[in-house]
């Protein structure tokens, strides 16, 4: 289980802010990281995800642990992503980002929906109201998804290939 991971954000605090409206939870400071911001669920897992200003990057530091470094870099597109599975409706996600000002679409992946909420307009959560929960985790089920994903590669394949730039 991932209990928590980090992003970064032009605007760390409303990035935060708006992730813990959408999970309906709480972001609080992140004091290790000043400038960052930590968006809490407040679920039995403790999860959640730290929001770190815009050019941070994480460097190994021994045993003390991961050192926080700035570099100002010009942000963009990128891999990462996560899904995040919230008790919140997805009318009411799709407001809370609309009001943020962040991009927000229903999605197909086929065996479930999701919606993708851009955090800044670009970096993707897949977010998984109740139903979409249900949805994803029938898929992801211990005893079938090593099955189910092997027989989908075909198809997210050709998925890929249409949208390759």
């Amino acid at each position: 289980m991932i209990h928590h991971l980090s992003i970064a954000a032009r605007d760390p605090k409303k990035a935060a802010d708006t992730l813990a409206a959408i999970f309906g939870g709480r972001a609080v400071p992140f004091p290790p990281n000043p400038g960052s911001f930590f968006a809490l669920q407040l679920d039995n897992h403790g999860s959640g995800i730290e929001v770190y200003p815009a050019g941070t990057e994480l460097e190994p530091n021994g045993e003390v642990g991961g050192a926080f470094v700035k570099h100002e870099r010009p942000r963009g597109f990128g891999a990462t992503h996560c899904a995040v599975s919230v008790g919140t409706e997805i009318g009411t996600v799709e407001t809370i980002a609309r009001e943020a000002g962040w991009e927000c679409y229903r999605c197909n992946r086929g065996p479930f929906h999701v919606l993708e909420v851009w955090v800044e307009n670009e970096t993707m959560i897949e977010v998984l109201p109740p139903d979409y929960a249900a949805e994803y985790l029938a898929f992801t089920s211990p005893d079938k998804v090593t099955d189910r994903m092997a027989a989908g590669s075909a198809a997210a394949a050709r998925q890929a290939g249409a949208r390759a730039r």
